[in-house]
């Protein structure tokens, strides 16, 4: 399908992840990849980015965590129900084809680009490490997704409910000392992306990551997330940016806008 082009689809599907999360199984092909995103439209509520979470089978995933009124809203939908999209849009994730293993670091709903990147490096024949991080085991969504699919699972939380008590950046870093890895990506809280980026950086290694801002068409069109210093709109020239440039940008892990380009701090 052309990316520009509007679908209204119905739910094949609707998986709970926890108590706020869900990932919805939509029938449509998109030849996607790791990284991308749809503009998600449920009318009476609005339109917001998500990223795919998973493609195979002539099918799309999504996965929608309950954090503001349009995803709220898209979060009480069921098996049935329809829902809008436009793309895919935006930049993807790169696998090295000489890697051989690589290590990915999730943060909240932010694992879902993750865990569909782990699994198209898995049947490349990559050794994955899936790194995830939440506030408590109740959080963590795609860890027995992940060790299915057979990526080695290395578990953080906040309160030590799963995995060992710290940061996912802790467990990078470890991760880091005794083992090769040849590329680093990660998604989510952007202050946890940042930390990601610096520790890659400290090590030499390769490292991506997906900066998220506020979006409004998703075709680099009304510039709303244009970001400082570059002025690049992240919807055409991210959301994946390498670490070493989104480490350039001024308000990367410092602040972002809000709909009326009000600066907000992180």
């Amino acid at each position: 399908m052309k990316n520009d082009e509007f679908i209204v689809a119905r739910i094949e599907e609707a998986i709970q992840e926890s108590k706020d999360s869900k990932t919805f199984i939509l029938p449509n092909a998109l030849n996607s990849r790791p990284g991308q995103f749809v503009m998600l439209w449920l009318p009476g509520a609005g339109e917001k980015p998500i990223s795919i979470s998973g493609e195979k089978n002539g099918k799309f995933s999504v996965t929608v965590c309950a954090v503001g009124p349009v995803s709220k809203a898209m979060y009480k939908l069921k098996k049935g129900d329809k829902l809008g999209f436009r793309g895919p849009f935006g930049t993807h994730y790169t696998i090295p084809k000489d890697s051989t293993s690589i290590a990915v670091v999730g943060g909240g709903y932010g694992s879902a680009p993750l865990a569909y990147l782990s699994e198209v490096a898995i049947a490349q024949g990559k050794k994955v490490y899936f790194i995830e991080g939440a506030r408590n085991k109740a959080r963590l969504l795609f860890a027995e997704r992940m060790k299915k699919a057979g990526a080695e699972v290395l578990l953080s939380t906040d309160d030590g409910s799963e995995g060992i008590k710290g940061y996912s950046t802790d467990v990078l870093k470890n991760l880091l000392k005794t083992h090769k890895i040849d590329k680093v990506f990660t998604c989510g809280p952007e202050i946890m992306m940042k930390k990601v980026a610096e520790i890659s950086q400290k090590f030499k290694i390769k490292c991506e990551i997906s900066m998220e801002r506020y979006m409004k068409c998703g075709i680099g069109l009304c510039g709303q997330c244009a970001v400082d210093e570059l002025g690049i709109c992240l919807c055409k020239e991210g959301p994946i940016l390498p670490g070493e440039k989104a480490l350039s940008l001024k308000e990367f892990g410092s602040y972002r806008r809000d709909s009326t380009g009000k600066k907000v701090e992180w």
